[in-house]
């Protein structure tokens, strides 16, 4: 069976450079009952959202398992585990803690030191309360300010056990797939929803590394921003300039106030009533400076102009995943010095990457060929990166396990570890097996 293989003496294969697994505590904990209501409960109660009808109530139900699936982690033999917190499960309805809720982390945190694997923590995986959505969700400026209280009640709770936090994963998701495309939770769908609630995503971020600034001011603290970057489906100059506009819109708004503090010029191109409302000061809070920047990568898009909006974006090209991405390494390298050459960032983190792909089970394997060609390829990627300058100092296999695809419920499998939801019985494929040797032939 092939391995993973990386060029000799790439700064991949030194032990400075960190490996680890990922995972998002609504698609694996389960523990429902344990919790209060978040938009994707209420979601997935909500006909047609989800494809197959499920809902997180049990997923992998990590909620009961976590102490096998640290044994699990240890065994893959990474330096780190990224994990989010379930907000709902943290905070009570009054705002203050809920010491259940805290112990259930800190038990983990503390099993994860003690086995010397760093916790990368973040602290908001898309699993906003309800109650907070009911009072406008991220439309409402206040939930960023919510956000900060519950950054700073927890951040103190965890005292001095966390490695890394991250205020967010991929704000892009919760803004422009939840508020403007409707396809995520809460399924709003408008383009001034849409850009507002970034803008209160983004302020969210920034007050909360103020928190993490004077609470963990230890830790390694940033935000987590996906990119699918844009190609133009041809060298037209029209086309290229819907790819220039599309890219800003989908990439470029949520970095570029981070680094740069402010907006793509392409919003003053939005009529008046879709550009967000920014209050004074608000740029300068969003752009707090950040210890590292978490990149998750999966695929590309190809655009051409249309008559009726600024840009279109065609169907993929073959090679696809199982949920239908194109499998496109090249973009993941050009992404990188792209964004390297762009913006003056801090060290960066491959905080997501990985396929979903048709696995099968058979005499307790699952040999997962074209997962393992994936990820060859896409560690290839990111040490032509690092090769070019690029500053990355480690790489995280999106996910650990099969679990709740979002909207695509548990029909999709991203793990590196096959989960039998029957009998929640774990079972490592053969990408998390190759995985695991590439981690111990380090030097």
């Amino acid at each position: 069976m092939a391995h993973y293989s990386l060029p000799q003496g790439s700064k991949m294969l030194s032990k400075q450079f960190t490996y680890g697994v990922a995972t998002a505590s609504f698609q694996i904990e389960g523990g429902v009952d344990d919790r209060l209501p978040c938009i994707w409960d209420t979601f997935c109660a909500t006909e047609g959202k989800i494809a197959d009808n499920s809902n997180g109530d049990v997923a992998c139900d990590h909620y009961n398992h976590w102490r096998d699936d640290i044994e699990l982690i240890d065994s893959l033999g990474v330096d780190a585990y990224r994990l989010s917190l379930s907000w709902p499960r943290l905070i009570k309805l009054d705002g203050s803690l809920n010491q259940a809720g805290v112990d259930f982390y800190i038990n983990i945190l503390d099993a994860l030191n003690a086995k010397k694997i760093k916790p990368y923590v973040t602290l908001y995986h898309w699993d906003l309360p309800q109650h907070l959505e009911d009072k406008g969700g991220w439309l409402n400026r206040d939930t960023a300010y919510q956000f900060a209280d519950y950054v700073d009640l927890v951040t103190k709770a965890f005292g001095d056990r966390v490695f890394s936090y991250a205020t967010l994963n991929e704000p892009f998701c919760s803004s422009y797939l939840g508020y403007e495309a409707g396809i995520h939770a809460p399924g709003k769908s408008s383009r001034a929803d849409g850009r507002q609630a970034a803008h209160h995503l983004l302020l969210a971020h920034g007050l909360g590394m103020q928190v993490l600034k004077k609470n963990a001011p230890n830790a390694q603290n940033g935000i987590v921003l996906n990119f699918t970057p844009c190609y133009s489906a041809s060298d037209s100059l029209e086309d290229i300039a819907a790819t220039q506009f599309a890219d800003d819109y989908f990439n470029q708004w949520y970095i570029k106030p981070i680094f740069d503090k402010c907006y793509p010029d392409i919003m003053s191109q939005l009529p008046d009533e879709e550009q967000p409302s920014i209050l004074d000061g608000d740029m300068e809070i969003i752009g707090q400076p950040i210890d590292f920047l978490g990149i998750n990568f999966y695929t590309r898009a190809i655009y051409r102009a249309d008559e009726h909006s600024v840009f279109e974006q065609l169907p993929p090209p073959a090679p696809l995943t199982d949920i239908g991405w194109e499998i496109y390494p090249e973009a993941f390298t050009s992404l990188l010095r792209d964004l390297d050459a762009r913006y003056t960032l801090p060290p960066i983190y491959i905080t997501e990457n990985g396929a979903a792909m048709a696995d099968v089970i058979e005499n307790g394997q699952v040999n997962d060929q074209d997962r393992v060609e994936y990820y060859q390829d896409h560690l290839n990627a990111v040490n032509n990166a690092i090769e070019h300058g690029v500053n990355v100092q480690g790489y995280f296999a999106w996910s650990l396990m099969d679990n709740f695809e979002w909207a695509e419920g548990y029909l999709k499998r991203f793990g590196i570890v096959y989960v039998d939801y029957e009998s929640q019985t774990r079972t490592i494929k053969q990408s998390g097996l190759n995985y695991r040797d590439l981690i111990n032939s380090r030097r």
